[in-house]
């Protein structure tokens, strides 16, 4: 979320620099109050303790957060905007937007044609900031919790050779950081740390329902995992062709995952 009250239409390319900062600084942000723990990698990247309870430190993110907002959206966005329909706990930077594209009636037509739906609760984060030093970090870890009965759908899904289907890029970094091996998923709570792209192997996702990204941001870096480099440039050529949009709120793509890995590793045993 994007702090303060100030003018959303002003860009994030074009807003100054922050102040320097300096560890056991003290903050007032709102109805919050939080201190410096640790200077990160760059002037906008610290890691903050906040005073207070979970419940009144989330109360704060509410009533005086805001939704990150895109260029493309002409309003400012209120909580209730980026609530997805089968959305749990508000935990993400931005929403975990791949999954606007579900609700309740799509979730059933799934189930009755024998498709399993399982969820993860994990914090999304952002594909870029408008700050390229800073984008060059991206993505950030990710803190994500696998319940154990989604745990135990994967691996039905794997034991009797079906598909796992990641509904946004954070499902996938979640599921293959939580990878016992390539037939499921350790429960529990993790944190994803790893950068996908064209030399991973994934091990649990076999397609992927996202947004639309541009190259060269770390969201499209990780479709790079699913495709190859020629296909997902066609695509972006399409997509800006069609006017689609990307981000919050934008189009989606489904991409199913061609094993380049193992072809090329059959090959090298031939």
């Amino acid at each position: 979320m994007v702090f303060g009250q100030g003018d959303f239409r002003t860009r994030t390319e074009d807003r100054p620099s922050p102040p320097p900062l300096a560890v056991g600084d003290r903050l007032a942000l709102g109805p919050l109050r939080a201190t410096v723990e640790q200077l990160l990698d760059h002037p906008r990247f610290v890691s903050l303790i906040f005073d207070g309870t979970p419940d009144h430190i989330w109360a704060g993110l509410a009533h005086h957060g805001r939704p990150i907002q895109y260029a493309h959206i002409e309003t400012p966005l209120a909580l209730w905007d980026v609530w997805t329909r089968i959305a749990g706990p508000p935990v993400a930077f931005e929403p975990p937007s791949a999954s606007f594209a579900l609700d309740w009636h799509v979730l059933a037509t799934l189930r009755e044609r024998g498709t399993e739906f399982a969820t993860i609760t994990h914090a999304a984060g952002i594909s870029s900031t408008g700050d390229d030093d800073l984008d060059r970090l991206l993505p950030f870890d990710e803190p994500y919790h696998i319940p154990e009965a989604t745990a135990c759908a994967i691996r039905r899904a794997k034991t009797r050779g079906g598909r796992v289907i990641a509904i946004g890029t954070s499902v996938v970094r979640a599921l293959e950081s939580a990878a016992r091996g390539d037939e499921g998923v350790e429960a529990g709570e993790g944190l994803a740390r790893q950068r996908l792209g064209p030399s991973s192997r994934l091990r649990i996702v076999d397609a992927i329902l996202s947004g639309t990204h541009e190259p060269g941001t770390s969201h499209y870096e990780l479709l790079r995992a699913f495709l190859d480099d020629a296909t997902l440039l066609r695509t972006s050529v399409e997509l800006d062709a069609g006017a689609y949009r990307t981000h919050e709120f934008g189009d989606s793509v489904f991409i199913e995952h061609v094993r380049l890995h193992d072809d090329l590793k059959s090959d090298a045993h031939e």
